[in-house]
C-alpha cells in the first residue's frame, strides 16, 4: 500500500559500462551493467546527490513500488522519501545493486560476453574496493562530481566507509551504520558455514547450476537460517517467539513446531525464491575480505590521513554481530585525524536488523544530520 510520504511508483534504470573494471582478484569485467533507481530530482548544480549502499541481502529497491498492487515497498522505505529522514523533497537519493548482485547487474547469472552462456562459476570475486569503483563510474555517468553523502549501514556502511577512503574529494558526508573495519574471527566464521551449505549442496553442481535449471535450495535454506539467528538479538527473539509453539502439546516430530523454527523456515524459503546462491558466497566473500587496516586496527588512523568528508557513525546498543565498540574504532581513527564525527548509539532490541528498523530516535539523528548537511553549502 502507498503511503503519502512515499515517493511512489518507481522505475530500474540501467547503467551500461562499456570500459573494462580491473578487480582486485587480477581479472577484470570488459563491460558490465549496474541497475539502479533514483528517487527526488538532481539540482541545477547536481550537488544534493546522495548514495545508498545496500547490505549483504538489499539491492537497489530502496523505496517505492513498482506496481500498486506491490504488497511491500523498498527495504528502506521507512527512511527514504517526502518529509522523511533522507528527505526526497531535498537530496536526489540513487540506490544501485551491487556488481555480482542477484537484482539485475552484471553477476554470475549473467550471459559472459566470451561464451555466450551464464557465468557461473567462472564469475570473479569482488571486494568492497571493486564495488565502489563501479559505482564511481555510475556517479559520474550521471554528471555528479560530488557526492553530498555516502551512506550505507552493515556491508553498506563498509562501502560508505571505502568510499571516503578511495575517493575522498567525491563526497562531502559519510553515514556508517552498524558496521565496522573489519570482521571479527566469528563473523568470519558465521560466513563460512553459510557458504560451505550453500557449497556443499548437490544441487550447486560448483557453481554451474543454471544450464542445469537446478537451484541449491537447501544450502541456501541453511545460509539464510543462520544469516537470521545472527541479525536478531537474544532479547528479541525472546519477546517475539520465547518457546512458544504452533500447538498445545509437543508432536514428537522433526517437523517445525516452535514459532521461531516456522519463522526460519519461512524467511528460509521466502530468500530461495529471490537470491542467488553464486551472489550469496561471493558477497559473504567480499565482507570478509574488507580490512583497509590490514589486520591491525592500530593502522586504521593512518588509513584515514586522506579522508576530508565529515563523518556521522552510529551502532546499536544489542547489535552483537557489529557490536558499538566495533563503530567506536572508527570514531577513533577519524578523530586522531581530527575529521568532524558525530557519533550515536542507540537502545534498540532488534539486533543488527536496527538499522533497518523504524525507531523514533534513530530516524531523529538522521533527519536531523541530513538536515544540516542540505542547509550547508
Amino acid at each position: 500500500m502507498q503511503e503519502k510520504n512515499s515517493v511512489g511508483i518507481v522505475k530500474e534504470k540501467i547503467f551500461k559500462s562499456e570500459e573494462s573494471l580491473p578487480l582486485d582478484c587480477g581479472e577484470k569485467l570488459e563491460e558490465y551493467e549496474l541497475v539502479y533507481e533514483t528517487y527526488g530530482t538532481l539540482n541545477s548544480k547536481k550537488n544534493n546527490a546522495v548514495l545508498v549502499c545496500h547490505a549483504l541481502s538489499g539491492n537497489h529497491h530502496l523505496a517505492g513500488l513498482y506496481t500498486k498492487k506491490d504488497k511491500y515497498p523498498g527495504w528502506w522505505d521507512n527512511l527514504i522519501g517526502p518529509g522523511k529522514p533522507l528527505d526526497t523533497k531535498k537530496f536526489f537519493v540513487i540506490g544501485v545493486n551491487n556488481l555480482g548482485g542477484s537484482h539485475g547487474s552484471t553477476g554470475p547469472k549473467s550471459i559472459n560476453p566470451k561464451t555466450k552462456k551464464s557465468w557461473g562459476s567462472k564469475f570473479p570475486i569482488l571486494t568492497v574496493n571493486d564495488w565502489v569503483n563501479s559505482q564511481k563510474k555510475l556517479i559520474s555517468h550521471l554528471g555528479i562530481k560530488k557526492l553530498k553523502a555516502v551512506i550505507g549501514g552493515s556491508l553498506g556502511g563498509m562501502q560508505a566507509l571505502q568510499w571516503s577512503i578511495q575517493f575522498p574529494d567525491c563526497l562531502s558526508h559519510t553515514v556508517v551504520i552498524a558496521a565496522a573495519a573489519n570482521l571479527t574471527a566469528q563473523n568470519i566464521a558465521f560466513n563460512e558455514v553459510a557458504r560451505q551449505s550453500i557449497l556443499t549442496d548437490p544441487d550447486f553442481n560448483k557453481g554451474d547450476y543454471y544450464e542445469k535449471k537446478l537451484v541449491p535450495k537447501r544450502g541456501l535454506r541453511l545460509a539464510r537460517m543462520l544469516g537470521h539467528i545472527t541479525y536478531l538479538s537474544n532479547d528479541v527473539m525472546k519477546v517475539k517467539f520465547g518457546r512458544k509453539t504452533k500447538t498445545k502439546g509437543y508432536q514428537y516430530s522433526f517437523s517445525p513446531e516452535f514459532e521461531v523454527e516456522s519463522y526460519l523456515n519461512y524467511q528460509a524459503d521466502k530468500f530461495v525464491d529471490e537470491f542467488d546462491a553464486n551472489t550469496y558466497i561471493r558477497m559473504t566473500k567480499a565482507l570478509d575480505y574488507f580490512d583497509p587496516a590490514k589486520n591491525n586496527i592500530k593502522n586504521l588512523s593512518q588509513i584515514f590521513k586522506k579522508i576530508k568528508s565529515e563523518f556521522l557513525v552510529i551502532s546499536f546498543t544489542s547489535d552483537w554481530r557489529f557490536s558499538p565498540d566495533r563503530s567506536k574504532e572508527i570514531v577513533k581513527a577519524l578523530l586522531d585525524n581530527n575529521i568532524k564525527v558525530s557519533y550515536a548509539e542507540i537502545d534498540a532490541a532488534s539486533g543488527h536488523d536496527a538499522f533497518l528498523m523504524s525507531n523514533d530516535h534513530y530516524h531523529s539523528i538522521l533527519k536531523n544530520y541530513f538536515m544540516k548537511i542540505f542547509n550547508t553549502k
